[in-house]
């Protein structure tokens, strides 16, 4: 029989478990998730336990991060399937606060912000309350369970940056650790919000990394830069795609390239598809 993994909902509960796992010798890692758990997901998890003796995983549906015209309130819950995966994938601790007060308790007023070329532009253009929320809620994380390491996934690229340096930047001693985008057959990202796609519209998602792959093999082979992505954006529109954004970044900063003279690169894209957003990215060469 396969054991559930223990499911902590008040901060007390979560120190007590995490000081015995501490005081055991045990090394922690700490997974972050809004739920709605795919295989993207379980991949983390599984690196995750590669890293550390123990997997603590969050699940917390984070309103900070939402606008509120966002989907906070339809953003998919599926708690009871999550725990059963979990369980399979050998989780140790769930972390799933009984309520938003918990986290965020009559009063809160304290806030990260975050800045630096990584949250300029791109998702920050479109969604500029985005990061202060995922900042303060991965700070509140990070402190709650003081992880030896943390585990996020590359799909969220420009996130994984900004957590990484607000880490290095509060002195939190915790080791940020990107996961490769796990993808459906076809090379759409897997993403929670999939389930939004009507079967029309998921037949023409994967079209957005179809052409990331190719502007990174153009730009890999030699081609401008600039002329490369006016290629894709171009595609991506007249593919149905209401694009919010095909740029060209810095890997490691997030600055604006002109060139792969300006380092490594990673393309980074966002475009919405009937009432969903999908966001991907690609290293160039």
């Amino acid at each position: 029989m396969v054991q559930r993994p223990k499911v902590l909902r008040t901060l007390p509960a979560l120190r007590r478990s995490l000081a015995r796992c501490r005081a055991a010798g045990e090394t922690v890692a700490l997974v972050p998730t809004m739920g709605a758990l795919h295989e993207g997901h379980l991949s983390l998890v599984r690196l995750a336990r590669r890293k550390s003796a123990r997997v603590v995983v969050s699940i917390f549906v984070n309103p900070a991060q939402f606008a509120p015209a966002e989907d906070l309130a339809t953003y998919p819950r599926t708690f009871a399937a999550d725990l059963a995966a979990l369980a399979r994938e050998k989780a140790d601790l769930v972390w799933a606060p009984e309520s938003v007060a918990v986290m965020y308790p009559e009063g809160f007023s304290t806030r990260v912000a975050p800045g630096g070329p990584a949250t300029v532009g791109l998702e920050d253009a479109y969604r500029p309350h985005f990061f202060g929320g995922v900042a303060t809620v991965v700070a509140k994380l990070f402190i709650q369970a003081l992880p030896d390491v943390a585990v996020f996934g590359e799909k969220d690229y420009q996130q994984l940056k900004v957590v990484t340096r607000m880490a290095r930047d509060l002195d939190i001693p915790v080791r940020v650790i990107g996961a490769p985008t796990v993808r459906e057959a076809d090379g759409l990202a897997m993403s929670s919000r999939n389930v939004y796609l009507s079967p029309a519209e998921r037949a023409l998602a994967p079209t957005l990394h179809r052409v990331l792959v190719d502007c990174a093999a153009r730009i890999a082979g030699g081609r401008p830069v600039k002329a490369t992505l006016a290629r894709g954006r171009d595609t991506i529109a007249r593919a149905g795609f209401r694009l919010d954004y095909l740029e060209a970044r810095h890997a490691d900063t997030l600055e604006p390239v002109r060139s792969t003279r300006d380092g490594p690169v990673r393309l980074l894209v966002a475009a919405w598809l009937g009432k969903t957003r999908l966001i991907d990215n690609v290293g160039v060469g």
